[in-house]
């Protein structure tokens, strides 16, 4: 007789419960300015650039160090097509620019870096992915493997269920941390859940008692604003995605 663990997010993560899947998205800004908001992605003192994924487009790709384009070494990007649908697209840094990719991208939710010639490479320089025009919309800081953003699309036919959310700061530091949101059929972001933070060795951490449901094609935008000391900030958040479609 077949026997299932009596946990959730177990068995959500073992793929026993139909059509659902984890999530668990995490960001990093590098160093945020006294008296700047911005959002808690790869590129310090700004907010993400929504305003470039306004349309689908062959995402481009910058390459800055030229150790990134030899032995095999590619990026997988992670995001949405067209219709807003679930899409992924492994792309080989051949080059340092005029790397396009096949498909087109209405949104990047992450990028990593892979590397099939050896097991401990990571990137040796940033890289950087552009929507149509030259405001990034991902990037791979130098020796991170990894896009650090927290910022989130939830997929058409999808509903995202927020579980918990935290963010932290380095020593010395303090911050208003946003969870910004973006509603489907809405142009402006608004607030969705807004907490201190302080470097004083305790991080932020919130539990949502019942989980906050986020409808398809809304999106979010985890922001901090820095008070004292030009910080380090990190964000993370878990949500459990439902896929809605013929049930």
């Amino acid at each position: 007789m077949r026997r299932y663990l009596d946990d959730e997010g177990i068995n959500i993560a073992r793929g026993l419960v139909n059509k659902t899947t984890a999530v668990h998205k995490f960001g990093s800004t590098p160093s945020m300015s006294i008296n700047t908001q911005g959002t808690v992605w790869d590129i310090s003192d700004s907010y993400y650039n929504w305003t470039a994924l306004t349309g689908a487009n062959n995402l481009s790709i910058v390459v800055s160090n030229s150790g990134d384009t030899t032995g095999g070494r590619r990026i997988v990007i992670e995001g949405l097509d067209a219709n807003k649908d679930l899409q992924t697209e492994t792309v080989f840094l051949s080059a340092q620019t005029g790397i396009s990719t096949t498909n087109q991208f209405i949104r990047v939710n992450r990028a990593y870096f892979m590397d099939e010639s050896s097991y401990d490479t990571t990137n040796v320089g940033k890289i950087t992915i552009f929507n149509g025009g030259n405001a990034p919309v991902a990037r791979i800081n130098a020796n991170e493997g990894q896009t650090l953003m927290a910022v989130y699309s939830v997929p058409n036919g999808h509903t995202a269920y927020i579980k918990k959310g935290k963010m932290s700061i380095q020593s010395g530091g303090d911050a208003t941390g946003r969870m910004m949101v973006r509603y489907d059929g809405q142009n402006n972001f608004r607030i969705a859940h807004i907490f201190e933070v302080a470097g004083d060795g305790g991080a932020y951490e919130y539990e949502f008692a019942t989980p906050f449901a986020i409808a398809a094609n809304s999106d979010i935008d985890v922001r901090a604003r820095v008070r004292s000391n030009n910080s380090r900030v990190t964000a993370a958040f878990d949500l459990i995605l439902v896929d809605n479609r013929n049930p």
